[in-house]
């Protein structure tokens, strides 16, 4: 499967554009939407074909490391947030183990996944939704401020 399944040209020259000539995350090395941000995008480990950053508005830090499995789909507005500021002295940061989100997941519309979290496979994030724990049991939909599980869900149907 190619770049352009999931692009129009129209979109893909207007990425290219912004990305490489005007320099909006120049240094990413997938497509980027112009209004989304990623940050540490060496640290982050993406399985699937869809490329976090690429809905509007989102914000990805993967300064601590982040792990996508195949088929993860990222709405817009997104925030995916893998560091932590030390309680103590905000100039720094705590340690904390990647965030994973499992294959065939959904982060839907302005969801904010915070550091450490886990989410198992076909897990639905609802929009609005603020992630700060672990959830990794698969086949369910989370949502709310902070997340809880809402409901199992059936298997992923390919």
């Amino acid at each position: 499967m190619d770049i352009s399944t999931f692009y129009s040209v129209k979109k893909l020259a207007q990425i290219f554009f912004m990305q490489k000539i005007i320099g909006i995350n120049r240094k990413v090395p997938w497509p980027v939407h112009f209004t989304s941000q990623v940050k540490g995008y060496k640290k982050i480990e993406k399985l699937t074909q869809k490329n976090p950053g690429s809905a509007l508005g989102c914000y990805i830090d993967g300064r601590n490391g982040i792990i996508l499995e195949k088929n993860v789909l990222i709405g817009p507005n997104v925030s995916i947030i893998s560091q932590n500021h030390s309680p103590i002295f905000y100039t720094e940061y705590s340690e904390n183990p990647p965030i994973i989100i499992r294959k065939n997941s959904l982060l839907s519309s302005g969801c904010i996944i915070l550091a450490g979290v886990e989410l198992g496979e076909h897990t639905i994030v609802a929009a609005g939704s603020v992630v700060t724990k672990s959830f990794k049991e698969k086949n369910q939909l989370i949502g709310g401020n902070p997340a809880k599980l809402i409901k199992k869900i059936d298997d992923y149907k390919e």
